[in-house]
């Protein structure tokens, strides 16, 4: 499947960071390989925790990259709607916009690349 546009960006702008600072790039990323391995928390999880933690902060490439993440890891679209009305609850209308936009528009292109 087609990743979304956001998400793409979000993976250029690391690879163009790492080639500027190999180090830093290499350090943040074993840093977060290990925050998202399975523990008591299962990868899944993580991501929607992640999830909603981006859809608070407004982070509109986390947002995507998250949610790809978490259904990757068979999070269902219930999940994932459940996680957007948790982090709107706590966040307010920003939050919840963010989700029900971003969000369905991912599910519909995932949607999309099944047909």
């Amino acid at each position: 499947m087609q990743e979304h546009i956001l998400a793409n960006q979000y993976r250029e702008g690391l690879r163009s960071f790492g080639e500027v600072m190999p180090n830093v790039m290499q350090a943040y990323n074993q840093f977060t390989n290990a925050c998202f391995e399975a523990g008591e928390l299962s990868v899944k999880h993580k991501h929607l925790t992640a999830l909603g933690i981006s859809l608070f902060s407004g982070n509109e490439h986390c947002i995507v990259y998250h949610m790809e993440g978490a259904l990757s890891e068979g999070a269902s679209e219930q999940e994932i709607a459940e996680t957007v009305a948790v982090a709107g609850a706590y966040g307010g209308g920003t939050t919840f916009s963010h989700g029900v936009i971003l969000i369905n528009e991912v599910l519909q292109q995932r949607q999309q690349a099944r047909q």
